[in-house]
């Protein structure tokens, strides 16, 4: 078991959440084995520690697409985030941004841009699917320009949704689904008051402010298999390209030549992701895949990643493996869960203070410092 504040955060979100919302958060797809080697393999890469360098002047400052980060994280487009914590978007953007960094905004959020958005004194980034409603890419897309959006995050691995398996023992989905969500909340009673009663409306705030008419919980298994998109191909994010005149980055590469598709396309950047586990079960680790995808395309474009990164030692292996910058998915969610804001802002102060471990022990100095030759050569 990694131990880490992720760790426990984790088990006190499991405490606190109605079963079907923490599986939902917590599982992947099939049996899961992509699950357990993000984490495994990332946790395997061994650091070159080195001593004696004066690290008095160290800096966890980055800039990506113009923007300074205090650190090179942000926070991964994490659907239903709204039902962790109460108006959940709201306080894990507000979270993000007192921290210095983005937070990226998931098309099947509960809570919709034009809530979360004037909340932050930084711009959010904002995630979207190929879908087959072209009506309402164009209708999403246009909010988010409105109301300051300064980055895309487009998601191109689910062109159909995972098995998994876990949501239908939970609750989230399958027989009798919505009765047994009741009963579990009855049982969750924190919960119950906090999110279920006080954090109202539970549905799909931007799909519903698109429909003109709330889009539910019940709804949501359903509107997505009805609206992913499986003929998807690079030709269709074309007019997104063209339409879309800030920095695009195209989640959900896992093969260098997907890599040097995305920069020929025109991607400012690219999340090396196998969506944390939750898609198709069986791939590389992101950590696995980030190198050969570095080697291919590093200085084209930008390199984000994620899946599998529990600690501020795991962002700093990640960066020397080759990327730019890291975005955490379940870690933030987990705090959120247990915390609410001031969770998530803890998580970050407790990543912080492990980065600067890390890079004083191992000579890096600031965040480009970080490459293969911080890296122990095994083999």
């Amino acid at each position: 078991m990694i131990i880490s504040a992720s760790t426990d955060y984790r088990a006190a979100a499991k405490s606190k959440l109605p079963p079907f919302l923490f599986h939902y958060i917590d599982g992947g797809s099939y049996n899961e084995h992509t699950l357990d080697r993000n984490t495994d393999d990332l946790s395997s890469i061994a650091l070159r520690q080195r001593v004696l360098n004066n690290m008095s002047e160290l800096s966890l400052e980055s800039e990506l697409f113009g923007e300074k980060l205090a650190l090179p994280i942000a926070l991964a487009p994490v659907g239903l985030t709204g039902m962790y914590a109460r108006r959940g978007e709201v306080q894990a953007a507000q979270a993000a941004a007192n921290k210095g960094i983005p937070f990226t905004m998931s098309t099947v959020s509960v809570c919709p841009i034009e809530e979360v958005a004037p909340a932050i004194d930084r711009p959010m980034w904002f995630q979207l699917y190929v879908l087959k409603d072209r009506g309402f890419m164009k209708n999403v897309l246009e909010r988010a320009k409105a109301a300051g959006v300064t980055t895309l995050v487009f998601t191109v691995d689910m062109p159909v949704p995972g098995a998994r398996y876990r949501d239908m023992h939970s609750g989230m989905s399958g027989p009798n689904a919505a009765f047994r969500r009741i009963f579990q909340s009855m049982r969750h009673p924190s919960w119950a008051l906090d999110v279920g009663l006080l954090g109202k409306p539970h549905d799909l705030g931007n799909i519903s402010t698109y429909r003109g008419s709330p889009t539910k919980l019940e709804d949501y298994i359903g509107w997505l298999g009805e609206n992913f998109d499986p003929s998807i191909s690079w030709k269709d994010l074309e007019w997104i390209r063209d339409f879309w005149d800030g920095p695009m980055i195209i989640k959900g590469i896992l093969d260098e030549e997907d890599a040097k598709d995305a920069v020929r396309f025109g991607a400012d950047g690219i999340v090396v992701s196998n969506h944390g586990g939750r898609q198709l079960d069986g791939v590389l680790s992101t950590a696995r895949a980030l190198p050969n995808i570095a080697d291919a395309v590093k200085g084209d474009l930008k390199i984000l990643v994620d899946s599998g990164i529990r600690t501020g030692l795991d962002v700093v292996r990640m960066l020397a493996l080759g990327a730019d910058c890291t975005l955490l998915g379940r870690s933030f969610v987990y705090a959120l869960a247990a915390q609410g804001g001031k969770g998530v802002e803890n998580l970050l102060d407790l990543y912080e203070k492990e980065m600067r471990v890390a890079m004083t022990l191992t000579g890096a100095k600031t965040i480009s410092d970080l490459s293969h030759e911080s890296l122990v050569k095994m083999g």
